[in-house]
């Protein structure tokens, strides 16, 4: 079963393809928003995990999130992303702001060994690292 409670895949991409970038699938923290580390919130730091299917689903700081992702070259995309809707801490928000910010932006990727940087056209960044397999905190 995955993470997010369903136990089927979904390919939500509107071209019906199924995103080809196994190197992306799984759970990332992010470790820093603008090169800043951003605050935990309620529920730990925020994390974000892109199933094969081409669904991205995770936490943002206050609030769970899920959408869609492509990958085509070196830009990612974010198809349409939702939020819960719970109010939360100043810091965490802002740290939320900046995750959403960024899915809303879509942006260039610059892999790494295991971490990755998106950078918007803005000029915004988010650097992700893989999580360990034993859990996100």
């Amino acid at each position: 079963m995955r993470d997010d409670g369903h136990d089927r895949s979904t390919s939500l991409d509107p071209s019906g393809e199924v995103p080809d970038a196994p190197w992306l699938h799984g759970t990332w923290r992010v470790v820093r928003l603008d090169g800043a580390v951003p605050a935990a919130g309620t529920h730990g730091p925020p994390w974000l995990t892109f199933d094969g299917d081409g669904v991205v689903f995770g936490h943002a700081g206050v609030n769970r999130v899920r959408g869609t992702w492509r990958l085509d070259g070196s830009a990612l995309t974010f198809g349409p992303v939702v939020a819960t809707l719970m109010a939360g801490p100043p810091e965490a928000t802002a740290t939320e702001r900046a995750v959403l910010g960024v899915l809303q932006d879509g942006a260039t990727v610059t892999p790494g060994d295991s971490a990755f940087t998106l950078r918007t056209a803005a000029g915004r960044t988010a650097e992700l690292v893989r999580a360990p397999a034993d859990g996100l905190r």
